[in-house]
């Protein structure tokens, strides 16, 4: 589908995160029963008396995304890139109505006449859609509430009501809440990269991100190394009892990287690797027996590899440390 195509690569172009974007056209069946409804407030007079102008959502397009904030951001980006005919705000009729829980951000949309100009979309020329943005959160309540079809809370036995009114509010909250966290880690990343550049190290954590603002600066960037390789290494540091990076730069600060690699693989290796060995230097057999892999009885060739490499390094005129982050300061 066009709009789904074109609000894809909109999304992606503005980094906007989402978990998926998808389309969907209404059966006929689902017309029909849309189109059959009758005014709540006179159910004797059809709700659309003319379906095929007013029911607008025979195509729509359906963007869920992780926060609210990317819910605000993909706003500007659905402005920006199609012509809007109307925009329904969802959350803010609850206050209007009894109908609880549901919200999401609708609009109904048309391509624009710079995109309508190119030969590819001339077809779609007075085509509309309808598209939709959403937090995961408001989407798992939007598929549960289409399967129950309740109407509102006075409809509800009162039991039940009420439990939907508790659910509705720990939604709303578990979304304020993935907010909250999002903006909580974005803030700490932000202080860390401060600390690591004035060089306060005592506050802060060992994170995947504060490691690799920290080894950045330390042995060089290396853009070879993924995300899951910081997470991975920070859950070793952790095991091995590193709490902020001021216990890290502690550790290592007597021992040249390059030098210890050379002595063990006879090159320089990636910049993670290098912090390994550098710690085995440090630390000593308290790497070894406090090392995430150091599990179970078959770890002989932990030990044989350990052993091996400490001697290599005792060769090589580097002294082997008893370095412990848990007798350094925090």
């Amino acid at each position: 589908m066009a709009v789904e195509r074109i609000l894809t690569m909109t999304l992606q172009t503005a980094n906007i995160m989402t978990t998926t974007v998808q389309s969907r056209t209404k059966t006929v069946e689902s017309f029909g029963n849309k189109a059959a409804q009758s005014k709540a407030e006179d159910p004797e007079s059809p709700k659309y008396p003319d379906p095929l102008r007013q029911i607008t959502d025979l195509s729509a397009v359906r963007a869920i995304t992780y926060f609210l904030s990317s819910v605000k951001e993909a706003d500007v980006s659905v402005r920006e890139e199609f012509e809007i005919i109307e925009t329904i705000d969802k959350g803010a009729l609850l206050e209007q109505e009894t109908r609880l829980g549901y919200q999401s951000v609708h609009y109904l949309v048309k391509l624009s006449d710079k995109r309508l100009s190119l030969p590819e979309y001339a077809e779609f020329s007075g085509f509309c859609a309808e598209v939709q943005v959403r937090t995961i959160l408001q989407h798992a309540w939007a598929e549960i509430e289409h399967d129950i079809q309740y109407k509102s809370v006075d409809a509800l036995p009162n039991e039940i009501g009420r439990r939907f009114l508790a659910l509705a509010g720990m939604l709303e909250i578990g979304d304020r809440e993935f907010q909250a966290i999002a903006n909580a880690q974005v803030a700490q990343e932000n202080a860390a990269r401060t600390a690591v550049e004035s060089n306060t190290l005592n506050q802060v954590e060992v994170t995947p991100a504060s490691l690799k603002l920290f080894l950045d600066r330390e042995y060089g960037e290396d853009g070879r190394m993924r995300d899951w390789s910081y997470e991975w290494t920070t859950r070793l540091l952790k095991r091995l009892g590193f709490i902020t990076l001021e216990q890290l730069a502690e550790a290592i600060e007597p021992y040249d990287d390059v030098k210890v690699s050379r002595v063990i693989f006879g090159n320089k290796q990636g910049q993670l690797t290098r912090l390994e060995e550098v710690l085995r230097a440090a630390m000593g057999d308290a790497y070894l027996r406090d090392h995430i892999w150091n599990q179970g009885d078959e770890v002989s060739w932990l030990e044989d590899q350990h052993h091996e490499r400490i001697a290599r390094l005792e060769r090589a005129g580097i002294s082997i440390g008893a370095y412990s982050p848990k007798r350094s300061p925090r």
